[in-house]
């Protein structure tokens, strides 16, 4: 497996702990283009504009993809099972396990988001 190379930028200290708050970034995501397509997407106003960009940008199964993932993280932080998720969602076990390992390893991106809704 090739090593991916990660940076690690460090934010405003937390405010509870005092420590920075570090965020690790693959560098290879980490691009001008990427950049610009997170300004696309923070540039929606509504979940109208959402839908209307997003079924330009991908396909029907990408975005389903995504929501299965995102429903997965969600679901597993209600501590349901495996099983109870698989079968709600339709996710693999694998695709269960992968979004269990960025839950547990990741850059808490999926914790951000769910506090936030």
């Amino acid at each position: 497996m090739k090593d991916i190379k990660r940076i690690r930028l460090l934010s405003v200290p937390d405010l509870n702990s005092g420590e920075p708050e570090g965020i690790t970034l693959n560098k290879k995501l980490h691009t001008e283009a990427v950049d610009t397509l997170f300004d696309a997407i923070l540039c929606l106003q509504s979940k109208e504009e959402c839908y209307t960009f997003f079924e330009d940008l991908a396909t029907v199964n990408e975005i389903l993809s995504l929501s299965q993932r995102f429903e997965v993280a969600r679901m597993l932080k209600e501590k349901k099972t495996y099983q109870e998720i698989a079968k709600k969602t339709g996710a693999s076990t694998a695709t269960i396990s992968r979004v269990n390992r960025s839950l547990n390893y990741g850059n808490d991106g999926y914790d951000l988001v769910l506090k936030r809704m």
